[in-house]
């Protein structure tokens, strides 16, 4: 985005009159380095005629002007050499236009964001934009500093918050609190896929499979799931909830979010999870009495009734 922002014709025309003033600032530098190479070869033609017109014979006097004219000389090679560094650091003028160069910049969004654009090519760009990245550090604001130097004479500064000692692979703490609550109904397997519904991931920044889950539980020291041996298991899905109740998940996930029925939600997109004791308390019974007498709180299905779709929400 900050590319694109540097090249859009807005930052485009900043640049062209950024330009445009560096270059009068050269010039400037330009015109005083050449007054002081007029003034040193004035002042060395004036040494050589003081030395040219001295008698030879007068070696004393002779060794002076030639002492003088010497120095002066030196000087004008000094000047000379600084005004080839000025030119040699001046950038070459592109061939493009301001009108040409804004034009790209208008195509540049749609080549980026175009599927067919490879990294290798957005890679290319990028360096080719981009002279050099100055890094520092601000302690006070515990923040990296970028100075990004794009070609053409443009400064942006970026910060970056910086990472904390350890936390380079640390996984957040909601997101072990959630995987703490979805052991209570989901093995590692369903874990790691509802972790990633959820676009969620690692610490590394990578997807959730069944063995990370595993990791993180063996680290953090959480339990794993275990279907009860007799089937009657202590937390229920959403479905497996309402069921046990007699009434329609709709119900019971409408009662959980009212604050009627206590139920645990730990991802957006993830399954409610449920108590059996708590569904045995008399807030639960009033649910269920409820929705059997209005039509508001449908009832469920009968309990005799297959499902056609297994799911843990």
């Amino acid at each position: 985005k900050m590319l694109l922002g540097v090249v859009e014709p807005g930052a485009i025309a900043a640049s062209a009159e950024a330009e445009r003033n560096i270059a009068n600032r050269r010039d400037q530098v330009q015109d005083a380095l050449q007054r002081d190479l007029d003034a040193a070869s004035f002042a060395a033609d004036r040494a050589f005629r003081q030395y040219d017109a001295a008698d030879p014979e007068n070696r004393l006097v002779a060794s002076e002007l030639e002492a003088r004219w010497n120095k002066a000389l030196t000087r004008v090679g000094e000047i000379e050499n600084k005004i080839a560094s000025h030119k040699a650091e001046i950038p070459q003028v592109s061939s493009y236009s301001t009108l040409d160069i804004a034009a790209l910049a208008g195509d540049l969004r749609a080549v980026w964001s175009a599927p067919a654009t490879d990294a290798r090519l957005k890679k290319r760009i990028v360096r080719t934009v981009i002279h050099e990245v100055i890094a520092d550090l601000d302690d006070v604001a515990s923040e990296i500093v970028l100075v990004i130097h794009w070609a053409g004479g443009v400064h942006t500064e970026l910060r970056l918050p910086k990472r904390r000692r350890g936390q380079r692979n640390a996984t957040p703490d909601d997101l072990i609190e959630a995987v703490r609550k979805l052991v209570l109904i989901a093995n590692d397997d369903l874990i790691a896929g509802i972790l990633n519904r959820n676009g969620l991931t690692t610490g590394n920044g990578n997807r959730w499979t069944r063995e990370r889950v595993t990791a993180l539980r063996s680290y953090r020291k959480i339990p794993v799931y275990r279907p009860q041996s007799d089937g009657i298991e202590p937390w229920l899905n959403l479905g497996k909830a309402a069921k046990l109740l007699g009434v329609t998940p709709k119900t019971l996930r409408i009662a959980s979010e009212a604050g009627e029925i206590e139920g645990l939600h730990p991802l957006p997109a993830g399954p409610w999870i449920f108590s059996r004791s708590k569904l045995e308390l008399p807030a639960a019974k009033q649910l269920v009495d409820r929705a059997r007498q209005n039509p508001r709180y449908p009832a469920g299905s009968p309990k005799n009734q297959g499902n056609l779709f297994t799911s843990t929400t």
